[in-house]
C-alpha cells in the first residue's frame, strides 16, 4: 500500500498547518497600536496613569485623611514633573538612550559570563582580581560566592 493510501489526511494536515501559520503571520503583521511617543510624552503618560491609579484606590486600611494626603502628594509630584518635562523634553530622550546603553552593556557582561559557564571553561581565579572562579568546571552554573566583574 502506498503512503498516500495509508495516511489519506496527511496532506490535509499539512495544509491546515500551513493555513494556521499564514493566519498567525497575518495577525502579527496587523496593527500593533500607536507607536510610542517621545520619552517625555511617555513619562507624562506614566505620571498620569499613576495619578489616576492612586486616585482610584479606596482602601479601608487608610483613613480619609491618609487617602487625601496620598492624593495631595501625587498631585504635588505631578505638578513638579510637568514643568521639567515642558522645559527639557530632550533630556528624557537622552536618559532613555543612556538607559538602553547601560542595559546593553550589562547584558553583554552577563551573556559573556553565561557563555563561559555553559561551555565549561574555567573562570578567572581569585588572585587576579577578576573575581570569583576557582578554575572549576562551571557547567552546572556559577559558584554562589562568585563575583561578576562589570568593570
Amino acid at each position: 500500500m502506498s503512503d498516500a493510501t495509508q495516511h489519506p489526511d496527511a496532506d490535509a494536515w499539512a495544509r491546515a498547518c500551513a493555513e494556521d501559520l499564514d493566519a498567525e503571520r497575518a495577525r502579527r503583521r496587523g496593527p500593533a497600536g500607536p507607536p510610542p511617543g517621545t520619552a517625555a510624552e511617555e513619562l507624562r503618560k506614566l505620571v498620569d496613569a499613576v495619578a489616576d491609579k492612586v486616585a482610584s484606590l479606596r482602601t479601608p486600611l487608610l483613613g480619609a485623611g491618609a487617602q487625601n494626603a496620598v492624593q495631595q502628594l501625587v498631585s504635588q509630584a505631578k505638578s513638579a514633573v510637568e514643568p521639567v518635562i515642558e522645559r527639557n523634553p530632550e533630556v528624557f530622550d537622552h536618559l532613555a538612550a543612556a538607559g538602553s546603553e547601560l542595559l546593553a552593556a550589562y547584558r553583554s557582561a552577563v551573556e559573556g559570563q553565561e557563555r563561559r559557564w555553559t561551555q565549561g571553561r574555567p573562570t578567572a581565579g581569585k588572585d587576579d582580581g577578576l573575581g570569583g572562579g576557582r578554575g572549576r568546571d562551571d557547567r552546572e552554573g556559577p559558584d554562589p560566592s562568585e563575583h561578576i566583574d562589570l568593570d
